[in-house]
């Protein structure tokens, strides 16, 4: 009879484990959405600069980046967590018109900055495969970002981001493979402050390209999109534990492949003293070294980097856009729409009056990193009070965090301003 009851409970306790790993699946996905956002083309281009121009010295800044990311995208996801709202909703309901409009207006501008480097990626990418014009390249990315977001369907979205996040880190474990890598200089630049000479803007655009803005607001919008708030304290509780799961494996994710970006570019172009000045040249110094196969593989893996991140710059464009309206991104809601129309237009526009496309790609992501503190500070405002927050308001301690981690990100833009104009 102890046997039998033993076995029982044993069997009983596996089932309740299983049950226990189903249910993490279910809040599993919205890190991954947004993990896409920090692997996209500007990534692909202030990584292989970091990597090509400095070697390894660059890859703290890969990993401090991904501290500060997790941290302020774990806040933003418990915005929209416990209060129902996004990012963009709760400024405009409890901030003052004329920070409003600053937030708003210089997030909408960031989303724009960021579609122009995933559709001018997604361009290059098509374009080192088959040929195509930059501008075709760009406008078929654009049209294909407007045709996901149509499908109204988040979840199916998170599938396809997430499968876009594997191809493109396998694509990059494939380079990785061949190129020789000196793991020694890995693993000390990966934990060693430095700061050579002439390196801060590309500093700052690796910084510009991890925390990203419109990723603040896009996390935020695809939580509070399920409505977690609206199912009890018990839900809200649960959610705020598996999130930061989520955040986690995501933000891992991404600092894997944003390494193996310097690190590639490192071995095989800062050890022959090639300084990579345009995208397609990738192709063209490693066909000679890995084959044909090799080119291919970083073409398609731009490609696909382009074509996910430029649906979740649109889908941030139109989350920011509608929250001005105090609305939930909707399709098929106006300002949504509106919202959209604004970021992949205005990037379109800006892509035909760029000369040099590899500067474009790399001044956007100094762009998004100026306008990082007009994201972060409100947020920890947001997040720190209990008249938005109520008892999940930020301890103490972690607004302590919170600000040291925004007064980097200003530092850090302060020196960017300084050595740009001293230079």
């Amino acid at each position: 009879m102890i046997h039998i009851t033993m076995n029982w409970l044993s069997h009983i306790g596996k089932k309740a484990s299983r049950l226990a790993s189903l249910e993490l699946f279910r809040y599993i996905g919205p890190g991954f959405f947004v993990t896409v956002g920090f692997i996209d083309p500007g990534n692909w281009v202030t990584n292989v600069a970091a990597g090509s121009q400095f070697g390894y010295r660059l890859l703290w800044v890969v990993t401090l980046s991904t501290v500060i990311l997790i941290v302020v995208q774990h806040n933003a996801a418990h915005l929209g967590i416990v209060t129902g709202l996004c990012l963009s909703e709760a400024a405009s309901k409890f901030f003052r018109p004329w920070l409003r409009l600053v937030m708003l207006g210089s997030a909408m501008a960031a989303c724009v900055s960021t579609a122009l480097a995933e559709l001018l990626g997604a361009a290059i990418g098509l374009n080192m495969l088959t040929g195509l014009p930059l501008p075709a390249g760009a406008l078929m990315a654009a049209l294909f970002s407007a045709w996901m977001l149509f499908s109204k369907n988040y979840q199916r979205l998170e599938k396809w981001i997430m499968g876009f996040v594997s191809l493109i880190g396998l694509a990059f474990v494939f380079e990785l493979w061949l190129a020789n890598v000196s793991w020694g200089q890995t693993l000390k630049g990966w934990v060693t402050p430095d700061f050579p000479i002439g390196a801060l803007p590309v500093i700052m655009g690796v910084l510009g390209a991890v925390v990203m803005p419109h990723n603040i607001f896009l996390h935020s919008e695809v939580i509070q999109s399920r409505q977690w708030n609206a199912h009890g304290e018990d839900v809200i509780k649960k959610q705020l534990r598996y999130e930061f799961m989520d955040t986690l494996v995501g933000m891992g994710t991404g600092w894997a492949i944003n390494s193996a970006m310097i690190i590639m570019a490192a071995a095989v172009f800062f050890r022959k003293g090639i300084i990579v000045n345009e995208l397609p040249q990738v192709t063209l110094t490693l066909e000679p070294i890995f084959g044909h196969l090799s080119a291919s593989v970083f073409a398609l893996g731009l490609l696909f980097a382009g074509l996910s991140s430029s649906v979740t710059a649109a889908m941030a464009g139109g989350s920011v856009f509608a929250g001005i309206y105090q609305e939930p991104f909707d399709m098929a809601d106006p300002h949504s729409r509106t919202g959209l129309a604004i970021t992949l237009c205005g990037a379109l526009a800006l892509i035909l009056s760029l000369s040099d496309p590899f500067k474009g790609i790399l001044w956007s992501q100094i762009a998004l990193s100026l306008q990082l503190p007009f994201t972060i500070v409100p947020l920890i405002l947001l997040t720190s009070s209990k008249q938005v927050m109520g008892t999940y308001a930020n301890t103490r301690y972690g607004a302590i965090v919170l600000w040291i981690v925004g007064l980097v990100v200003i530092g850090l833009n302060i020196a960017l301003l300084v050595d740009t104009f001293r230079g």
